[in-house]
């Protein structure tokens, strides 16, 4: 079998749509991924205003008009019901199922928005010398609701979710720099060191995805997630919304550079 970080996009989303389930982080080296949440067309402006509101952990890079299951950055072929290796379901902020096909709870009048996902930007800072743990460690990225609020609209409130990755001190001015240039994807971090300025109190025991070794000498660096939407689903209870399981993320067509700023 193909390595994960040598797959192309199709390949990849072949796998998942036959019922591979892995998280997506270190695959299609070179290739965007997204976060995704879709939504009833009844929902979807409060959303797209939610985002506009929260860029930094909502930077929307799509959104298919309503019904529609697939768009330019999917590529022909492309399903957005299909190609995602876990999803998660949602009826009135509830977790109902986690399932690897969502044609079952299709309906013409949803609306899909695809989101900028960190991993992203991690070949880029593998490139620069950077580590990224949970690559490393064959793992999900670490993912933690904070005491930060998003800025609500309409319907639509939350927390602030981040992910972390543990930087040596000596690298976090080169992984500010590296990431600073893909704003379409969180950019720069947005918080540096002591986790419970962020209302952070077990870095070990993470909201989503797995803890990650933290060594002597490093320190940990949070940037926005595209989970955000999720928990503001989880807060704000729309009667169905669709979302990845986190760190199981679309991957696209796009090339990374294509995002990348000067």
């Amino acid at each position: 079998m193909t390595s994960p970080s040598a797959t192309t996009p199709s390949m990849a989303r072949k796998l998942f749509r036959e019922g591979l389930i892995t998280p997506t982080a270190g695959w299609a080296s070179g290739y965007t991924q997204a976060n995704l949440l879709t939504l009833p067309q009844a929902d979807a402006y409060d959303f797209l205003l939610f985002a506009q509101r929260n860029p930094r952990s909502c930077p929307v890079l799509d959104v298919f008009d309503a019904g529609k299951v697939t768009g330019p950055l999917l590529g022909e072929g492309g399903d957005i019901r299909t190609d995602v290796p876990l999803y998660r379901v949602y009826e009135n902020g509830e977790l109902v199922q986690e399932v690897t096909d969502v044609t079952s709870w299709w309906r013409d009048d949803l609306v899909s928005f695809l989101i900028g996902c960190s991993f992203t930007f991690e070949a880029a800072l593998i490139e620069a010398g950077v580590p990224v743990r949970h690559i490393e460690q064959g793992s999900n990225v670490p993912m933690y609701r904070t005491s930060e609020r998003c800025r609500s609209a309409g319907r639509l409130s939350g927390p602030m979710v981040v992910s972390m990755r543990p930087i040596p001190a000596e690298l976090i001015a080169t992984a500010v720099r590296v990431t600073s240039r893909y704003p379409a994807v969180h950019g720069a971090p947005l918080h540096v060191g002591d986790p419970a300025a962020l209302g952070i109190y077990d870095i070990d025991q993470p909201d989503f995805g797995d803890a990650v070794d933290i060594r002597r000498g490093e320190v940990p660096v949070f940037w926005g997630c595209g989970v955000t939407p999720q928990a503001a689903v989880m807060e704000s209870r729309p009667a169905l919304a669709i979302g990845h399981a986190p760190g199981h993320m679309v991957i696209t067509d796009v090339r990374d550079s294509q995002y990348l700023v000067p």
